[in-house]
């Protein structure tokens, strides 16, 4: 079963990650930082790491435009979940595709593995990211000819709604494109959950 924990900025999510994986102690995330990588998100990344070890997961990084392929594959086949960070969605995709980082991400997730996406890391599980460009700079992923995304949800994720730096682009997809796309549209205090077919979107004051 396909299971998903989309988000708009993880840290301030991350107890809701505990309703649905209760038993997080001693497994492992691959932590995929790459959209980052053209940002200035440093204390972000920090803290989104810092909260996964809080909740008893050990922490195995892999930078995807700097890995080998073997490593790719080894590390997305053998750790119990994957979290991709926000960042810039362009990016993550160009880098994703570049390395085929891609396939084995949509393999893993198909057959059953928990993932985690966050901001970037959601918008790339929709069947397509140019929406997204109201929010990202697509000209820091200069080799990236064309926009189709993992194709894993049917749905297109509009994080930062309400925020206050990120807010004013979100508005602006909605407006662009509530009529042409299904967008599901979280604040960042809200996840989405995707469990195969069932979609729910979780609010951190509420328990499931």
């Amino acid at each position: 079963m396909k299971r998903m924990f989309l988000v708009s900025m993880f840290q301030t999510v991350s107890n809701l990650l505990k309703t649905i994986e209760p038993d997080l102690k001693n497994k492992t995330v691959t932590y995929i930082p790459t959209a980052s990588k053209v940002e200035k998100l440093g204390f972000f990344v920090k803290i989104s790491k810092w909260k996964l070890k809080r909740l008893g997961l050990a922490v195995d990084e892999l930078e995807v435009s700097e890995a080998s392929y073997e490593m790719i594959v080894s590390k997305l086949e053998k750790n119990d979940i994957i979290y991709v960070t926000g960042g810039n969605t362009f990016y993550l995709l160009q880098e994703l595709r570049r390395t085929g980082a891609d396939k084995i991400l949509i393999r893993e997730i198909e057959k059953g593995k928990l993932y985690i996406g966050e901001s970037a890391g959601a918008i790339i599980a929709a069947p397509d990211i140019g929406y997204s460009a109201k929010m990202d700079c697509a000209e820091k992923a200069p080799d990236l000819r064309e926009y189709s995304g993992l194709n894993l949800i049917d749905f297109y994720v509009v994080p930062h709604y309400k925020n206050w730096e990120m807010g004013k682009a979100a508005e602006e997809i909605i407006h662009t494109y509530s009529n042409s796309l299904d967008l599901k549209i979280i604040r960042d205090t809200q996840a989405i959950l995707v469990e195969d077919k069932k979609v729910r979107i979780l609010d951190k004051q509420q328990k499931r």
